[in-house]
């Protein structure tokens, strides 16, 4: 029996992969709204040593003389979440492919707004923060949390255009994409040649067993695996081989849809043909028949979209809570939360992630649709825009992991960083919500 969390029942329904796609982030935001007050909670409270000694704590896997060792942190941080990563690569090839970035007339005004939303907020930070330390945090305020985002325009039903919400995932996708560019690019210290070029073959042979027809996930799942270690052992972050990985996982299924129909109205004539036993069982030949209809099922679809689909719940119910847990747990003085925020790394992200967003999000669109290089998503106004550029303020958990890797090392640039992106991702989200709630209207109002 298939279990549903509660607010799942609604969607038992038949599904687009985009109507699962939103649901999949409804239900990430919601558990990770959960987690991160159960985080601040648990490093406010009298268990906050046990709370950090226990993600402190190291794990080991040993083979003979060979060990590798982390902490659970740092095993989430860089293990488990290049299985987000991975997911991440999945929405960003489906997107190209056959979503809403596969038609580049619509796909215009999202490309261009989460640019514009990736660039002012790092110009900002860079400027508040430049000649300090802080400076090389320029990257925490170009992230939008895709899950937070999205959950909140969900919330908001019918007072919000479908096509707004689409617009938004594009620029969400978009965003994730410039995101692991910037990791993979500026957030890597030291690059080990032989451990990256291993990596790099193992690249190749994911990309030949693709091109060979090959559409069992096992063999991708256990080159992946390889490739995570090396690129882990390169120094470059080990999470951009789950970007990368899935880009070689199949997205063509093994059967075209016409020639399926044309096999399976064989097949179900071939099955009538049979009559039912005494006992309304099913004829040998009937129990044969279905089992190769499954078997064409199967093949009409592709592992890249099996996969998309299988891993979104346990993403969202264990991965993210995970992450937020580990980190998103302050433990907040709040005799010395005034001096905090008004550091400059703190008011960097603050001010990138509210006013770089609206900034780069609804300036270029407004500027975009002036020009006439683009029109607005279907339905939608410049006021229902400006309140999801708001919304492209939550940065959380992109924002949150790009600062552990800009001030890796540095305590305490990490939580005057990670004050700023909840102060920010709360604040934006809030006034996103209520502004698109009550004040904006859509072009038909």
């Amino acid at each position: 029996m298939k279990l549903y969390a509660p607010w799942e029942k609604a969607f038992k329904k038949v599904s687009t992969p985009f109507e699962h796609f939103l649901h999949a982030q409804t239900t990430t935001g919601i558990v990770l709204m959960f987690m991160t007050v159960l985080a601040l909670i648990l490093a406010n409270s009298p268990l906050a040593e046990a709370y950090a000694y226990f993600f402190h704590t190291e794990i080991a896997l040993n083979v003979g003389d060979w060990t590798l060792s982390h902490t659970i942190h740092h095993w989430i941080n860089d293990g488990l979440m290049a299985i987000f990563f991975f997911l991440i690569g999945l929405e960003i090839k489906r997107e190209i492919l056959a979503g809403e970035l596969s038609n580049i007339k619509v796909a215009i005004l999202p490309i261009l707004a989460a640019i514009g939303g990736m660039v002012f907020p790092a110009l900002i930070f860079f400027s508040i923060n430049a000649g300090t330390d802080g400076a090389n945090g320029w990257g925490v305020p170009m992230a939008t949390d895709i899950a937070f985002a999205i959950s909140a325009l969900v919330l908001l039903g019918k007072r919000v255009p479908i096509a707004l919400v689409t617009f938004l995932v594009a620029l969400a996708i978009v965003d994730d994409l410039g995101a692991v560019l910037v990791i993979a690019v500026f957030y890597t210290d030291q690059i080990h040649l032989l451990p990256l070029a291993i990596a790099g073959m193992s690249f190749l042979v994911l990309v030949a067993l693709n091109r060979f027809g090959i559409h069992a996930v096992f063999p991708y799942f256990a080159v992946s695996i390889f490739m995570w270690f090396f690129m882990l052992e390169s120094g470059v972050h080990a999470t951009i081989a789950g970007v990368i990985g899935a880009l070689a996982i199949p997205s063509k299924p093994k059967q075209a849809p016409l020639s399926f129909v044309k096999h399976i109205k064989r097949l179900l004539n071939e099955y009538e043909k049979y009559p039912l036993c005494v006992d309304h069982g099913m004829h040998e030949k009937q129990k044969a028949i279905l089992a190769n209809i499954t078997d064409r099922i199967s093949d009409t679809g592709t592992p890249a979209g099996r996969l998309e689909r299988g891993l979104h719940l346990p993403i969202a119910l264990i991965i993210i809570p995970l992450f937020a847990l580990a980190n998103a747990g302050i433990a907040i003085d709040f005799d010395l939360i005034a001096d905090t925020i008004v550091q400059p790394i703190s008011i960097g992200i603050i001010v990138g992630l509210v006013a770089g967003k609206v900034l780069g999000i609804f300036g270029v669109v407004w500027a975009a649709v002036k020009l006439k290089i683009a029109v607005l998503p279907q339905g939608s106004s410049m006021s229902q825009i400006f309140g999801v550029s708001f919304l492209g303020g939550i940065g959380f958990t992109m924002s949150i992991f790009v600062a552990e890797l800009a001030f890796l090392g540095n305590p305490d640039s990490i939580f005057q960083a990670k004050i700023g992106i909840l102060t920010a991702s709360l604040f934006a989200g809030l006034f996103g919500y209520f502004w698109l709630r009550y004040v904006a209207k859509n072009s038909n109002s």
